[in-house]
């Protein structure tokens, strides 16, 4: 049968390795071969690939660390449901707690809004001697134990600090009091705003801060009219990223604020007091409204970023 008889959908070519003896090395055979059914024999495009040791390697190697991760927050939920039951005095330290821990971190989260965006812009936007050692002060917080941030402002703003005792000379006291938790949660929450807001601003395209300067709009008209829309998701998540870090700080607090309830006590060391205390029912209660706290950031700094993306 010849090659021009035959119909096209009941024959294919097929590539063959094998290679004869007769022909010259590295030239391969060609052949036809017809299917007598008629049918297709490349795979089904339905058809579900077999599984190969490689595949389930890789989903067996990371499910320890998965485990680790969920479970310790099941358990936490499921034991805040089933046998959580706050006391009388479990309820007056939650709503203290609470109260005090809101006031503060909105607080400090509005400092570092205010002051955080200038710098994010000028990282995001500027050229300048010291840029790169900025940008390591910026995310040293980041990464330094929450004990050695807490003996560093003491030192630097508690009484006989290098600049608290000045304010101590004015009968000002800043250590061990409110104001030292709003310092400890805008020191440790800072980084989280201020990398969020510049990486969000350097995507916004210069060509369009060019045009609208072109057509006589300053500086500030050009950062609130162009800019600001454009890089506002991004922004919007580092302020809810500062912000849960602030209500969830606790290593520098203690050690530059103390533990004072109605004044430094906030929500993670209420929490820490009450398992301290022995109270275990009102710990897990506080353990578990900071864990919703958590998880609806989350959620809400991920629909933001899917928002952006689209």
């Amino acid at each position: 049968m010849s090659i021009s008889a035959y119909d096209a959908g009941q024959a294919r070519a097929e590539f063959s390795t094998p290679i004869d003896a007769a022909q010259p090395h590295g030239i391969a055979d060609w052949r036809v071969r017809v299917d007598p059914t008629g049918g297709d024999r490349t795979p089904q495009a339905g058809k579900r690939p077999r599984l190969q040791w490689s595949d389930l390697v890789l989903w067996l190697l990371p499910l320890p660390l998965v485990l680790l991760l969920v479970l310790p927050l099941v358990a936490l939920g499921w034991r805040a449901l089933t046998d959580g039951a706050l006391t009388g005095e479990g309820s007056a330290a939650l709503r203290e707690a609470m109260a005090l821990t809101l006031k503060t971190s909105l607080l400090s989260t509005a400092l570092i809004v205010v002051t955080g965006l200038p710098l994010a812009y000028l990282l995001a936007r500027r050229e300048f001697t010291g840029r790169r050692a900025l940008d390591v002060v910026v995310d040293l917080p980041i990464v330094l134990p929450p004990s050695v941030a807490g003996i560093a402002l003491l030192l630097a703003f508690g009484r006989n600090g290098v600049i608290g005792r000045w304010f101590a000379e004015a009968g000002l006291t800043i250590g061990f009091t409110t104001a030292a938790v709003v310092l400890a949660q805008c020191f440790v929450s800072a980084p989280f705003f201020v990398r969020a807001s510049a990486a969000s601003l350097q995507r916004v395209q210069q060509d369009l801060e060019d045009v609208a300067a072109d057509l006589g709009a300053s500086p500030w008209a050009r950062f609130r009219t162009v800019t600001l829309p454009i890089a506002l998701p991004g922004i919007l998540a580092g302020v809810v990223l500062a912000w849960a870090r602030a209500v969830g700080e606790f290593g520098a607090t203690i050690m530059f604020a103390g533990n004072f309830p109605g004044v430094t006590r906030t929500m993670p060391l209420a929490i820490y007091s009450a398992y301290g205390g022995g109270d275990i029912a009102t710990a897990v209660i506080l353990a578990a409204a900071l864990l919703a706290a958590a998880g609806l950031t989350l959620g809400g700094v991920r629909w933001a970023a899917g928002r952006e993306q689209r």
